[in-house]
């Protein structure tokens, strides 16, 4: 579905290259996370290949078309939810639905049906200017999903969002996804793309430093250990094991035959960790 080769892009009047040579691809209904910190390129790849930016040096090949060759029709086949919420802030919720998807060839249906899903419906005759930014976020969201696009773009889809809102907002990707929607998400919540994503890219400084399936990445750059917690004389201890060979460690022996055990968990690292020891940075 996309398809980016070689991507470059340096903004006006600055020197500095802000994408200096990505190549990746996204399949159909595939959840590909993007993931970096402020200012390492996601949201400017995400503006490139929709259309906000232009200029771009290399290829950005989308359904089977450059990007530069699209015209209007692009629009009917994405949707996009940024960080910053643009809406109408004078029309209510639901008069902004309405509006925006007359944009649209196909009027969305069910209107009401995505306002009860995000939990707005009691505040679709509300004013948007008076939303708070977690409001406007889940309005936000519906409005790019709502004319049913084939590929969907989301800018930190769950931030301003607490833990019940931000659940009702993943399940809704979920869903997208295995309805056959491609999406490309963008954060650096960590949390966020091991939930949600098929594979990620870490991004730093306008360059890929890894692509893969984010269980591949944490059991690649983990510690083959496990640690064992355990009840001996009515205390909880711990020992940390090596993986390998594990049932024949007699330490591992002893306390499965003598001590009730609490917990065992591997020790795979963090996508967060992963990012760090390949780019020596943390997400911020």
């Amino acid at each position: 579905m996309i398809n980016v080769r070689n991507l470059q892009f340096s903004y006006p009047k600055s020197s500095k290259e802000a994408i200096k040579d990505l190549s990746f691809s996204i399949a159909k209904g595939e959840v590909f996370g993007f993931l970096g910190p402020s200012g390492a390129g996601k949201t400017t790849t995400q503006r490139l290949i929709i259309g906000l930016l232009r200029g771009y040096g290399g290829s950005i090949e989308i359904m089977g078309k450059e990007r530069s060759m699209w015209d209007y029709n692009f629009y009917e086949k994405i949707g996009v939810a940024f960080d910053f919420p643009n809406l109408y802030k004078k029309l209510t919720a639901r008069e902004n639905l309405k509006l925006i998807g007359s944009y649209y060839r196909s009027a969305p249906k069910d209107i009401e049906g995505l306002l009860v899903r995000v939990g707005l419906e009691g505040e679709r005759n509300k004013k948007v200017e008076d939303y708070s930014k977690g409001m406007k976020m889940r309005l936000n969201f519906i409005r790019a999903i709502m004319h049913d696009p084939d590929i969907l773009f989301f800018d930190e889809p769950t931030s301003g969002l607490d833990p019940v809102n931000a659940k009702i907002i993943k399940d809704i990707i979920v869903e997208l996804k295995n309805n056959g929607k491609t999406i490309f998400l963008t954060t650096h919540h960590m949390d966020v793309a091991e939930q949600l994503c098929d594979r990620v890219a870490f991004i730093n400084e306008g360059l890929i430093s890894a692509i893969d399936r984010p269980k591949n990445l944490m059991v690649q750059y983990g510690k083959p250990m496990v640690t064992v917690e355990f009840e001996k004389f009515g205390e909880v201890q711990s020992e940390k094991l090596p993986l390998e060979n594990l049932k024949d460690n007699p330490i591992f022996e002893d306390i499965l035959r003598n001590h009730r055990i609490l917990t065992i968990h591997s020790q795979e690292a963090t996508l967060e960790e992963v990012f760090i020891l390949l780019n020596g940075r943390a997400l911020i």
